[in-house]
């Protein structure tokens, strides 16, 4: 396996989708530089929401991690689909912790959320934006489910905050007494979007047609080879 991963390397390294990756990325700290920006009106409440909007924004990026437009002719190599998707996310992953890193960084020590929280609030947002492509190339086996995955996550960005009951709340504030309890749904909701995310990297199983059965019939109407 080691030697499938690097052998496929530079090639994937080529091919991933880095345009998107940087522009999300680009997006998501201006957005973290937001409360910076405006100087001495900047409250916890902005810092908070422009750090969620970061996420959301690299991870709309992300989304494009697995598109590939070569897909229907690497399916044919002997390299499981596990070890190629797995190589994209291992590469995105060191960019993702260094544009986090900044997006923290970025927003004022005072007003700043508590790292640990809103640090597993992103990671979770990156998790279900990966998780949501290999769904689709599972399911579907698309070339580029990356702009309906970006798309999906972008509505439930904005939904979720609106539908979501009170008794499950996920978006909530430091000061909230339900700041520990949310964060522990979405230590949750991580979890469940890895499972998810590594069972979609396994291979389609290929069900057996009727007219496949056949084939594997003898004329003689036995399926072994016919008896003399």
């Amino acid at each position: 396996m080691r030697t499938a991963a690097a052998t496929l390397l530079r090639p994937t390294v080529r091919t991933m989708p880095w345009r998107a990756i940087t522009a999300a990325g680009t997006l998501s700290l201006l957005l973290a530089a937001a409360p910076r920006l405006t100087g001495d009106d900047a409250d916890a409440r902005l810092a908070l929401n422009a750090l969620r909007a970061s996420a959301v924004a690299f991870a709309l990026g992300a989304a494009f991690v697995l598109d590939d437009p070569a897909r229907h002719t690497t399916a044919a190599v002997p390299t499981r689909r596990a070890v190629r998707h797995g190589l994209r996310v291992l590469l995105v992953v060191p960019v993702a912790a260094v544009w986090w890193t900044a997006a923290l960084l970025l927003v004022p020590g005072p007003v700043r959320p508590p790292a640990a929280g809103i640090t597993l609030e992103a990671a979770t947002v990156l998790a279900l934006a990966l998780t949501g492509a290999a769904l689709a190339v599972h399911r579907g086996d698309g070339a580029r489910p990356g702009q309906a995955v970006a798309g999906s996550l972008l509505v439930g960005s904005v939904l979720g905050p609106l539908l979501i009951p009170g008794s499950w709340a996920l978006f909530t504030t430091p000061d909230d007494v339900r700041w520990a309890a949310a964060h522990d749904r979405w230590a949750v909701l991580l979890c469940a979007a890895v499972v998810v995310g590594a069972a979609c990297a396994t291979e389609p199983r290929r069900r057996l047609t009727l007219r496949g059965f056949r084939g594997l019939r003898s004329p003689s109407g036995t399926s072994g080879p016919s008896r003399t």
